[in-house]
């Protein structure tokens, strides 16, 4: 495969210089698709640790407030949660604090908020996993583009041909697979945590909402019917 120039390469990246002149221009391209995931996989962290992606405490314990009749601590404790879902629980709070508001307005418009943050959260996915299905294909590009190069080296050798610089132009060719798997390989897992971290956001929102409208029933009726059997308990002994 053609050699790439790497004399204007920054001194930090002349360990991949031998890499880049063996694989060549796929090779580069590779390597700067590499570092456009990294910089996405650095956004998307810096994205969920400032949006509170998986902090549920304060929510929760909000929602508690709130099915125990104390609304004002409800929203206090909402209003100082720093996530996604503490804000869904002050959007329902401030929203109940309206008495002409119907529940059925007020539980399809924090729906739609709830796919609005969704979607902030699925941001720059979709070119992440682009990425991770692309990188593959464009390093067995770069193979076939280097077998052709070796297979048409051995022909023009004729009888001649030295089977170890046939072996060395195929290793070259195949480096390009292994940098493509090599990239692609760990963006697939991280967008598949990345994914995981969104469905959980996702759950977490609709239980919410569903128990403030529905005010836990199965959970907090339960409780009660316990509290009770337990004071007729006592009281008969």
């Amino acid at each position: 495969m053609p050699d790439v120039p790497t004399a204007a390469l920054p001194h930090f990246l002349s360990p991949l210089t031998g890499l880049v002149d063996q694989g060549g221009p796929v090779v580069l391209f590779l390597l700067a698709l590499s570092l456009v995931a990294a910089a996405l996989i650095a956004a998307k962290l810096l994205q969920f640790l400032y949006l509170g992606v998986g902090r549920f405490g304060t929510a929760r314990r909000a929602l508690d407030l709130w099915l125990d009749g104390r609304p004002q601590e409800a929203k206090t404790m909402a209003a100082g949660g720093k996530s996604v879902v503490a804000d869904i629980m002050l959007k329902l709070v401030q929203g109940s604090a309206c008495g002409n508001t119907r529940t059925e307005l007020l539980k399809e418009d924090v729906e739609r908020i709830c796919i609005q943050r969704i979607n902030t959260l699925r941001a720059y996915l979709r070119p992440l996993d682009m990425i991770a299905q692309t990188a593959p294909l464009i390093g067995l590009l770069g193979t076939v583009l280097g077998m052709i190069e070796a297979f048409q080296a051995m022909q023009g050798a004729g009888a001649a041909v030295d089977p170890s610089v046939l072996a060395g132009g195929i290793w070259v060719a195949l480096l390009t697979t292994a940098v493509g798997l090599s990239v692609a390989i760990p963006v697939s897992a991280i967008v598949g945590w990345f994914d995981s971290r969104i469905e959980a956001e996702q759950s977490e929102m609709e239980a919410l909402v569903t128990a403030f409208f529905t005010g836990a029933i199965a959970e907090r009726g339960a409780a009660r019917i316990v509290a009770l059997e337990a004071s007729e308990t006592r009281h008969a002994i």
